[in-house]
């Protein structure tokens, strides 16, 4: 009967679904009959991963909009997050320093037959004989293995959301990296994944689209995960087109479809095929620098002064290279604007510039930043308000932003709460709502996927969808809820809290008083009401954790990663709920 009663309510969960203080005046929240505090909560749902124990008080006491500013600003110190990151090594390696770092088993026993190290014929043999040469092998010439930069690209991104200061700055960073998605799944551009988020992503959050749009086109990992990097011209390029049936290389439209379709005018957004062809034409010749150490094409580069470079048409930035050998060359028109012969690089550039200026972008990057911030469907006006600001600023990312947070359709009370927390937002806010400390954060990774979000795993290039439906299903709500009931019995490895210390070692009288205070302490300023009445059946029900685990569990292993047998304690038990209820869900 009463695992009975835990089914029926995750069911019930899918149908419910230095400053000094400012009055605040600009921001229209009293309008909607908001206090300060109820304001700075819906501030710190939005604009952070979640509210941390005090800190709605102290959103109240500095003042909303110098809150806001300091957040626009992003330059708040981290020194205790970048403590955290040092034993990270990766993170401040170039990609070249990468390529020739972090290798997979195939490209060590590529390098080492080459090197005459490991004869061909070996690899056919005894399988544990050659994982043992490649490990040996990986040693002596000082090579990592891959999936150690994959772990500290996942760890960094965990560790950055929890206790980052600049807030605003990680959620718009996990925002636009999943706006201009690329994986590691794809073999050519998995090195450069996180070198894409640090240099690329991360500096251009809040800045002008045009920039962060040029950034994320030029990386390597964005030429190579939509094959840009091996687009070329055979029309003009003879050499190339006697080469093509060896290497079938020729005009690949990947990215030019993808940059249309997905970073800038919409599915909708009133180009052609016809465009989408010419846009790779303009493309062309947009590659990647060779950075292997044996690379015959490096050693070419090598030799060369820049000046013997630009005459013959090559073009480096950073990683990026241009190769005027490899580019169409003819005059083109594109959304009914011409553009003359013989534009080399500068053609490419202002193709981008005019995607990223275009109208229909303004509006497609505005309903994107609204359903992210405000609303599943948020209101043609807001929108529209947005899209004026957008266009008037040149592209100003937080111009629109400002815009939005100061239009009173953020602030309705009909949209309350109404977004649902991705998988890594529910783990995050959960972290920061306890004030948990995590030692082992590939830990809450492994959570993340088995609620159905393995970030820098998604292979696709639309990137997670943000809406309440992608994410609210029966099994992912079950497992939301095996979540928090391991996490706040502490059964994940390598996270730790004190729930105690949240109350200030005040014991509460009984579970049912548990279920109120730590309602109110990890959900501040909402009305909870309707959420314990559902959760008071669960609270008193001694097998929970054993029900929800069974209910939530397909195969063995994953249930011994949750739970065991072992001592209940009520406490736990009661916070683990609340995370796993639907409030928690929301935002």
């Amino acid at each position: 009967m009463k695992f009975a009663k835990g089914i029926l309510f995750c069911l019930a969960i899918i149908a419910t679904f230095g400053f000094s203080s400012l009055v605040d005046d600009n921001i229209p929240y009293k309008k909607f009959g908001y206090t300060p505090q109820h304001a700075a909560a819906r501030l710190l749902d939005r604009f952070s991963f979640g509210a941390k124990p005090g800190q709605v008080e102290a959103l109240v006491n500095m003042g909303l909009e110098n809150w806001l500013e300091q957040q626009f600003a992003a330059n708040q110190p981290n020194e205790g997050l970048n403590k955290r990151l040092a034993a990270f090594k990766s993170l401040s390696l170039t990609n070249d320093t990468i390529v020739n770092t972090y290798l997979n088993a195939g490209q060590v026993i590529r390098l080492a037959t080459r090197k005459g190290i490991i004869n061909k014929d070996s690899i056919k043999g005894d399988q544990k004989e050659y994982r043992e040469q490649v490990r040996l092998i990986m040693e002596q010439e000082g090579y990592k293995p891959i999936l150690e930069l994959h772990r500290e690209l996942v760890n960094q991104k965990v560790l950055s959301a929890a206790y980052s200061n600049n807030q605003l700055q990680e959620v718009l960073t996990d925002f636009w990296f999943n706006h201009f998605n690329v994986s590691v799944t794809k073999n050519q551009c998995q090195q450069f994944v996180y070198t894409y988020e640090r240099d690329a992503i991360r500096p251009n959050v809040m800045g002008r689209f045009k920039d962060l749009l040029l950034a994320t086109a030029q990386h390597p990992a964005m030429l190579e995960y939509l094959d840009n990097a091996s687009s070329v011209s055979i029309k003009n390029n003879p050499r190339a087109n006697m080469a093509a049936p060896r290497n079938a290389r020729g005009l690949n439209e990947n990215y030019a479809r993808e940059v249309m379709e997905l970073h800038t005018l919409g599915v909708d957004g009133g180009y052609t095929q016809a465009d989408v062809t010419t846009v790779a034409k303009a493309l062309t010749g947009w590659t990647v620098m060779p950075m292997a150490k044996d690379a015959p094409a490096r050693n070419i580069l090598e030799r060369l002064n820049p000046a013997q470079l630009e005459r013959r048409g090559f073009l480096m930035k950073g990683d990026f290279l241009f190769r005027a050998d490899q580019h169409d060359n003819d005059a083109k028109t594109i959304l009914n604007k011409n553009f003359p012969a013989n534009g080399g690089y500068k053609e490419g550039v202002d193709v981008l510039t005019m995607l990223a200026e275009h109208p229909s972008t303004a509006k497609f990057i505005c309903t994107k930043l609204a359903t992210r911030f405000v609303s599943d469907t948020p209101s043609a006006a807001l929108i529209k308000n947005m899209v004026k600001t957008f266009q008037s600023t040149d592209g100003n990312i937080k111009a629109v932003l400002r815009t939005m947070v100061y239009d009173p359709a953020f602030w309705k009370k009909s949209i309350s709460h109404e977004k649902v927390k991705s998988p890594f937002e529910m783990v995050i806010s959960a972290v920061r709502a306890t004030n948990a400390q995590i030692i082992q954060p590939f830990q809450l990774f492994n959570w993340c996927t088995k609620m159905g979000q393995r970030f820098y795993y998604y292979q696709a290039p639309t990137g997670f969808p943000d809406r309440a439906s992608n994410w609210i299903n029966t099994g992912a709500l079950l497992n939301r809820m095996n979540f928090g009931l391991a996490f706040a019995s502490q059964k994940i490895p390598g996270v730790r809290m004190n729930l105690a210390a949240l109350n200030n070692y005040h014991e509460p009288e009984s579970a049912i008083d548990a279920l109120t205070v730590y309602s109110n302490l990890l959900l501040p300023q909402r009305d909870h009401a309707a959420n314990i009445k559902r959760l008071i059946p669960l609270v008193n029900d001694e097998g929970v954790e054993e029900k929800i685990s069974k209910a939530a569990t397909v195969d063995k292993a994953a249930e011994q990663m949750t739970f065991d047998k072992g001592t209940k304690n009520m406490l736990s038990q009661v916070v683990g709920i609340i995370i796993g209820s639907p409030e928690f869900q929301r935002k």
